[in-house]
């Protein structure tokens, strides 16, 4: 017998059993990874529904991209904010206005 050759009842099994945690991890990361894709898509489609506020979508959309609204009103995220949550220009500008209002 070669020392260097595993023999067959020794490692992990030959097929995929109920009781391989491998097989438990992968599962849970695919579920996972299943569920964080749901959870992008309805953010996804929140942040532009008309039943929600221009307050409610601007945040929805920075939790999203973890980006914060820049207090610039000339900046080039506004138009980007715009468009994807549905928003003119001016209702972006407005939630500025109405944040820079709040701080003071």
């Amino acid at each position: 017998m070669n020392q260097y050759k595993p023999s067959p009842g020794l490692g992990r099994p030959s097929s995929p059993s109920n009781e391989d945690p491998m097989m438990d991890f992968r599962a849970r990361l695919v579920h996972q990874q299943a569920e964080a894709a749901e959870r992008r898509r309805m953010d996804l489609a929140e942040q532009s529904s008309r039943s929600k506020s221009a307050e409610e979508r601007i945040r929805i959309w920075e939790r999203i991209h973890e980006v914060t609204l820049p207090r610039d009103p000339a900046h080039r995220l506004v138009d980007i904010i715009a468009a994807n949550t549905g928003l003119t220009d001016a209702d972006v500008r407005g939630e500025q206005q109405r944040r820079a209002t709040a701080r003071a």
